[in-house]
């Protein structure tokens, strides 16, 4: 594996064999001491991270002309793709349990690796070259390209005949369209008649979009075929769509012809015509676009040159109603989008239409290409974009690797950074006169306790650091490894005060392996709370996430408490669920696919944002008061100059050290 670039002080990279699909970046680190930002909720103020980077996650990537879906109607090569702009994506449609819509999403990350290609290649002639752990969703879910195994053992892959979800549109058709592209003439005189007859901005839904249209319209009668005799603008005069002569500023209704019906109508003609009308009298509503008007003979107009260029229609005259409604969905919309290319944002957005899929999405054949060939991925605040018509999973964690010394293009999910002089850098600055001995933190990123410790051994280093300079210090962890450094955390305790607190989330194996894929089991967590308590030491338990209306009834609340008691435990806190950006859009899909039943209650209990209805923290506290005393754990044993571990809840609610949160 070759050093990534940009990473400051490395040392060397491997990958040792212990540790199938991990790389190992040994890094000199130029401090260990970090500052918790004043504007944070947690209860201490410096924290130390000897690792960097998750290995619990996939990998996720596709080829770099792979192209994406941007929430104006437009696609652009995933390798062009850049922070900040705003694609395409999908989350649980409140109004239909079980299913997803479109919806507008900003990229929050992107870069690039090297891996092993795959092509997998559709029924409508699709042929998307991905790598073998990427993730497309499916009528029955999500599903990786190629199998293999992940944490919790073989993971769910594409078949021949597996059924893609999204667009289904060939992107290669619609890039050649004229979206973005130069207009001819007769483009421009079409969509100056369909603004005109249509007296547009009277129903145009703000000023904003208003002048979209109004632009494109100056701009065409300021061309000399547009207006081969006198050069006019556009302009709104008593709620109408006019052109107006620059002379005199008189109305002039219909100058040289512009809007006059043509003999014969061609196909860039029509595509104006229609553009015009779009912008002026259409509207999008779940994927459906319609296009109202009083006048028959316009809304036949608008039929005809549908029809011309191969769209299928209905026309609408129940009632009051006169409209022409698009037919074919989402699919269709796209292809009208590119074909006339309207120029109203809010006529070419997809936002709110449901996600579906065909035959012509179903998978025929997937093939290991055999060669290693650089890939590209995004990081979207729902967790997925449209590629290539299908919808496509990426990390959701990746943007947080720009927090860390490893920037957005190395791989968050197996390329781990290990601070190997974390120890002795710490004690340096500990050293400092400037020192206040403060309390510090660990586990509150990444779990100092992870895999990788039991290889590197950083901790005692840390330990011992930390209590010859008589820091106090606590350590929040569900890994067993910190068994081995029991003795050492005895030492130190004699000198500095040391809290330990473990997370238990449930006792339900099944489900903790659906939510925790690789942590350790329930089991392993309450001996090794009763191996703390062995040692000597107060270990306060977080019950943490308690999961509405699945892991929050009083059984199981009373079941989890006193096997916790019996472990020992000083004290138990119990949190409820916290979806953060990013936790919440994949935890929402996890609970779409397990339990689609719940989608709608829990878009209820979160509408106001990360943290769960304040109603139900009230309920859930009322839950667990007569629980805690029955099993002994609301006694809070405070020990001198620091807060029980049982206070540093926040911390894992907000960090990465619960794989679910």
């Amino acid at each position: 594996m070759p050093a990534l670039p940009g990473l400051r002080g490395l040392l060397r990279t491997v990958r040792p064999p212990e540790f199938a699909g991990i790389t190992f970046h040994e890094v000199e680190a130029r401090s260990a001491l970090n500052r918790v930002p004043g504007t944070s909720r947690m209860p201490f103020t410096w924290t130390v991270n000897p690792y960097r980077g998750c290995s619990h996650a996939c990998v996720y990537c596709l080829a770099g002309a792979t192209r994406v879906l941007l929430a104006d109607g437009g696609v652009r090569p995933i390798a062009e793709l850049r922070v900040g702009d705003v694609v395409l994506g999908t989350e649980p449609d409140p109004a239909r349990p079980g299913a997803r819509r479109y919806v507008p999403t900003p990229v929050l990350a992107h870069w690039a690796t090297r891996r092993p290609a795959h092509t997998v290649r559709l029924a409508d002639g699709t042929a998307l070259v991905t790598s073998g752990e990427h993730r497309f969703l499916t009528d029955r879910g999500w599903r990786h390209v190629a199998p293999g195994w992940c944490r919790s053992g073989r993971r769910p892959h594409l078949r021949a005949g597996s059924r893609l979800l999204g667009l289904g549109w060939l992107v290669a058709d619609l890039v050649s369209g004229r979206g973005g592209g130069a207009h001819p003439a007769a483009y421009r005189r079409g969509y100056l008649c369909g603004l005109v007859r249509s007296d547009g901005p009277a129903v145009f839904p703000s000023e904003r979009l208003a002048l979209e249209a109004l632009g494109r319209a100056h701009h065409y009668t300021a061309v000399a075929e547009a207006a081969p005799t006198r050069p006019v603008v556009a302009g709104v005069e008593a709620g109408r769509m006019v052109l107006v002569a620059p002379a005199r500023r008189a109305q002039r209704p219909d100058p040289e012809g512009i809007a006059r019906w043509p003999l014969d109508p061609d196909d860039d003609w029509c595509a104006g015509f229609l553009a015009g009308c779009v912008d002026a009298r259409g509207s999008v509503s779940g994927g459906e676009l319609r296009i109202e008007h009083e006048d028959e003979e316009v809304l036949g107009r608008v039929a005809g040159a549908l029809h011309r260029l191969g769209f299928g229609f209905v026309v609408e005259l129940a009632g009051r109603s006169r409209a022409v409604r698009l037919a074919g969905g989402v699919p269709e919309l796209m292809r009208l989008v590119h074909c006339v290319d309207p120029a109203v944002g809010a006529r070419r957005r997809l936002a709110g239409a449901p996600v579906e899929g065909g035959p012509e999405l179903d998978v025929v054949e997937i093939r290991a290409t055999g060669r290693e060939m650089t890939m590209y991925d995004i990081t979207t605040g729902t967790g997925d974009f449209v590629a290539e018509g299908v919808i496509s999973h990426n990390c959701f964690a990746r943007n947080s690797h720009t927090y860390l010394d490893l920037d957005a293009g190395a791989d968050f999910d197996t390329q781990i950074v290990v601070k190997t002089n974390v120890a002795r850098v710490l004690e340096k600055e500990l050293r400092s006169p400037r020192w206040r001995r403060e309390q510090v933190a660990l586990g509150t990123n990444t779990d100092p306790y992870q895999r990788a410790e039991g290889r590197y051994r950083l901790m005692p280093g840390i330990i011992r650091a930390l209590a010859r300079s008589g820091t106090p210090f606590s350590i929040l962890t569900k890994g067993t490894v910190l068994q081995r450094d029991l003795p050492d955390l005895v030492a130190a305790s004699a000198d500095v005060p040391v809290g330990l607190g473990v997370s238990v989330a449930l006792l339900d194996r099944a489900l903790q392996e659906s939510l925790e894929p690789g942590a350790p089991s329930p089991a392993a967590r309450l001996d090794l709370v009763r191996r703390i308590t062995d040692a000597g030491f107060d270990c306060g338990v977080m019950v943490a996430p308690v999961l509405p209306l699945l892991t929050d009834s009083e059984e199981a609340l009373d079941a989890v408490l006193g096997r916790i008691a019996a472990a020992g435990a000083s004290g138990a806190t119990v949190l409820a669920l916290h979806l953060r950006p990013g936790t919440r859009e994949w935890f929402l899909r996890w609970l779409e696919q397990e339990h689609a039943e719940l989608v709608e209650p829990y878009a209820h209990l979160y509408r106001r944002g990360a943290y769960v209805d304040p109603d139900y923290r009230r309920m859930l506290a009322a839950r667990v008061a007569p629980l805690l005393r029955r099993h002994g754990l609301d006694r809070r044993k405070q020990v001198r100059e620091l807060r029980p571990p049982e206070q540093l809840v926040p911390t894992v609610v907000a960090g990465e050290q619960l794989s679910l949160l």
